[in-house]
């Protein structure tokens, strides 16, 4: 699908990244993890990637508004995104993907991810917490502080509202943090995720980051004998 819909707000979500709420058009579905496509319409710079970058869906689907969140790198397409006035208009193409939520509730689902890679699991934890889903979900978020952890407030919230969901927030360079922290600190490893999940095998692995992060994470659950249909991914690039 294919439309038109207004920019409504932007908020900041973490240091350096930004949320942006768009009106959602009439008959725009999608399930929760999909992304979109946004496409600046006429904007006032440009280069070479073009004006189209794709974006996970970060609201939930119950929620009223399309919602993305990027980290505001100084680009072309990120400048113009920042300035452009609430009600203008952006095209959108979606949804998109297949990172979505298993059938299967008896298998927990964990998810995996850093930064910015966040955006999809958000959609799927609100969402399972919405419907009162049976699934377990647990979540592995990797920040290199407090600060750089984009939705961590609702998302610590979110546990007290859903007894299935678990997060695990570990922080890589808490040393630096304005903050205090007392959580888990370091990347996450195969002995991290031991000793939260017990045996690896058994669960449905979602991955969602920086490539390096996206590899690591793949290798290590294939190393540790998971199957490649146990083990869904998706690659957030830097733009």
């Amino acid at each position: 699908m294919s439309t038109l819909t207004r920019l409504k707000k932007r908020t900041e979500v973490a240091e350096g990244t930004m949320a942006f709420y768009f009106e959602r058009p009439t008959g725009f579905d999608f399930l929760a993890g999909q992304f979109m496509d946004l496409t600046l319409i006429s904007p006032p710079e440009t280069d070479e990637e073009g004006n189209t970058r794709s974006f996970s869906i970060a609201s939930a689907p119950y929620e009223d508004d399309l919602m993305v969140a990027t980290r505001m790198r100084n680009t072309a397409f990120k400048r113009v995104l920042k300035n452009l006035a609430f009600g203008s208009e952006i095209q959108i193409e979606g949804p998109f993907g297949n990172l979505v939520l298993h059938k299967d509730n008896a298998r927990p689902a964990v998810f995996l991810t850093g930064g910015i890679g966040i955006t999809p699991f958000r959609s799927i934890a609100l969402q399972s917490t919405k419907e009162r889903s049976p699934h377990h979900l647990w979540m592995f978020y990797s920040n290199r502080r407090p600060e750089d952890a984009a939705f961590l407030d609702e998302l610590i919230k979110l546990q007290t509202e859903n007894r299935n969901f678990r997060l695990v927030t570990t922080m890589t360079n808490a040393a630096d943090s304005r903050l205090p922290w007392k959580g888990e600190t370091g990347f996450v490893d195969k002995q991290m995720l031991s000793r939260y999940l017990g045996e690896l095998a058994g669960h449905i692995y979602y991955i969602a980051g920086p490539p390096a992060m996206v590899d690591a994470m793949t290798k290590l659950l294939s190393d540790a004998g998971l199957k490649a249909a146990e083990i869904r991914s998706e690659e957030f690039i830097g733009y």
